[in-house]
Protein backbone atom coordinates (compact mmCIF):
# COMPACT_ATOMS: atom_id res chain seq x y z
CA UNK A 1 0.00 0.00 0.00
CA UNK A 2 1.27 2.96 -1.34
CA UNK A 3 1.49 5.99 1.27
CA UNK A 4 0.16 9.79 0.92
CA UNK A 5 2.85 12.11 0.63
CA UNK A 6 1.38 15.21 2.47
CA UNK A 7 3.85 16.83 4.08
CA UNK A 8 6.36 17.98 1.30
CA UNK A 9 8.42 19.98 3.82
CA UNK A 10 10.29 16.72 4.27
CA UNK A 11 12.54 14.55 2.32
CA UNK A 12 12.32 10.84 0.59
CA UNK A 13 13.78 8.07 2.24
CA UNK A 14 16.19 8.29 -0.75
CA UNK A 15 16.82 12.11 0.61
CA UNK A 16 15.09 13.60 -2.48
CA UNK A 17 12.89 16.35 -2.52
CA UNK A 18 9.16 16.19 -2.63
CA UNK A 19 7.12 17.54 -5.47
CA UNK A 20 3.64 17.79 -5.34
CA UNK A 21 1.42 16.94 -7.90
CA UNK A 22 0.02 19.62 -9.00
CA UNK A 23 -0.32 23.80 -7.85
CA UNK A 24 -3.47 25.47 -6.88
CA UNK A 25 -5.51 26.74 -9.59
CA UNK A 26 -6.80 29.97 -9.65
CA UNK A 27 -10.46 29.03 -8.31
CA UNK A 28 -9.18 26.85 -5.46
CA UNK A 29 -7.30 29.86 -3.88
CA UNK A 30 -9.64 31.43 -1.02
CA UNK A 31 -10.11 34.30 0.15
CA UNK A 32 -10.86 36.80 2.99
CA UNK A 33 -14.62 36.83 3.73
CA UNK A 34 -16.66 39.83 3.39
CA UNK A 35 -18.53 40.46 7.05
CA UNK A 36 -21.28 43.15 6.62
CA UNK A 37 -21.96 44.92 9.57
CA UNK A 38 -24.18 47.90 11.19
CA UNK A 39 -22.92 50.89 9.32
CA UNK A 40 -23.20 53.57 6.91
CA UNK A 41 -23.87 51.70 3.21
CA UNK A 42 -20.73 50.53 2.14
CA UNK A 43 -20.32 48.08 -0.69
CA UNK A 44 -17.31 45.90 -2.66
CA UNK A 45 -17.59 44.81 -6.17
CA UNK A 46 -15.16 41.85 -6.72
CA UNK A 47 -14.07 39.73 -9.82
CA UNK A 48 -15.62 35.81 -9.46
CA UNK A 49 -14.36 33.42 -11.72
CA UNK A 50 -16.35 33.00 -15.42
CA UNK A 51 -15.92 37.32 -16.06
CA UNK A 52 -18.56 37.80 -13.72
CA UNK A 53 -18.99 39.94 -10.24
CA UNK A 54 -20.13 39.82 -7.14
CA UNK A 55 -21.48 42.45 -4.88
CA UNK A 56 -20.71 41.92 -1.28
CA UNK A 57 -22.02 44.28 1.42
CA UNK A 58 -19.07 45.68 4.14
CA UNK A 59 -22.02 47.73 6.32
CA UNK A 60 -24.92 48.76 6.09
CA UNK A 61 -27.77 51.11 7.83
CA UNK A 62 -30.84 49.13 6.35
CA UNK A 63 -32.96 46.24 5.79
CA UNK A 64 -35.58 45.13 3.28
CA UNK A 65 -37.99 43.84 5.56
CA UNK A 66 -40.90 41.12 4.44
CA UNK A 67 -44.29 42.38 6.47
CA UNK A 68 -47.03 39.88 7.15
CA UNK A 69 -49.57 41.69 4.25
CA UNK A 70 -47.21 41.02 1.65
CA UNK A 71 -45.18 44.33 1.04
CA UNK A 72 -41.44 45.35 1.60
CA UNK A 73 -40.63 48.32 3.71
CA UNK A 74 -37.13 49.82 3.93
CA UNK A 75 -36.42 49.56 7.90
CA UNK A 76 -33.58 50.94 9.71
CA UNK A 77 -30.94 48.30 11.63
CA UNK A 78 -31.21 49.30 15.26
CA UNK A 79 -28.78 46.19 16.65
CA UNK A 80 -27.79 42.34 16.23
CA UNK A 81 -29.63 40.54 18.58
CA UNK A 82 -28.49 37.24 17.82
CA UNK A 83 -26.75 35.03 15.65
CA UNK A 84 -26.41 31.24 15.29
CA UNK A 85 -24.03 30.68 13.27
CA UNK A 86 -21.30 32.10 15.52
CA UNK A 87 -20.70 32.96 19.02
CA UNK A 88 -17.90 35.69 17.18
CA UNK A 89 -20.42 36.79 14.67
CA UNK A 90 -23.24 37.37 17.50
CA UNK A 91 -20.19 39.02 19.94
CA UNK A 92 -18.61 41.46 16.55
CA UNK A 93 -22.75 42.34 15.21
CA UNK A 94 -21.83 40.29 12.12
CA UNK A 95 -24.85 40.32 9.78
CA UNK A 96 -25.13 37.02 8.23
CA UNK A 97 -28.57 34.38 6.98
CA UNK A 98 -29.63 33.02 9.97
CA UNK A 99 -29.53 36.42 12.35
CA UNK A 100 -31.89 37.83 14.34
CA UNK A 101 -32.04 41.95 14.05
CA UNK A 102 -33.45 44.76 16.07
CA UNK A 103 -35.57 47.01 13.69
CA UNK A 104 -37.93 49.99 14.25
CA UNK A 105 -40.77 47.95 13.38
CA UNK A 106 -39.59 44.73 15.58
CA UNK A 107 -37.70 41.53 15.21
CA UNK A 108 -36.65 40.15 11.78
CA UNK A 109 -34.64 37.05 10.63
CA UNK A 110 -32.06 37.55 8.09
CA UNK A 111 -32.61 35.48 4.84
CA UNK A 112 -30.90 36.96 2.61
CA UNK A 113 -26.53 36.47 1.99
CA UNK A 114 -25.36 39.64 2.72
CA UNK A 115 -21.58 38.89 1.87
CA UNK A 116 -22.86 37.08 -0.98
CA UNK A 117 -25.77 38.95 -2.80
CA UNK A 118 -24.93 42.39 -1.48
CA UNK A 119 -28.26 43.20 0.14
CA UNK A 120 -30.54 42.09 3.51
CA UNK A 121 -33.47 40.82 2.98
CA UNK A 122 -35.29 39.52 6.88
CA UNK A 123 -38.82 38.31 7.93
CA UNK A 124 -40.78 39.99 10.42
CA UNK A 125 -40.86 37.70 13.64
CA UNK A 126 -42.26 39.89 16.21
Amino acid sequence: MKKSVENLATSKITGGRRYPLRTRRKYEIDRYSVEAIPGPHVTITRKVRGYNRKTALKTTDFVNLSIPDGKVKRVKILKVLKNPASSDYERRGVISKGAILETENGQCKVVSRPGQDGAVNAILIK
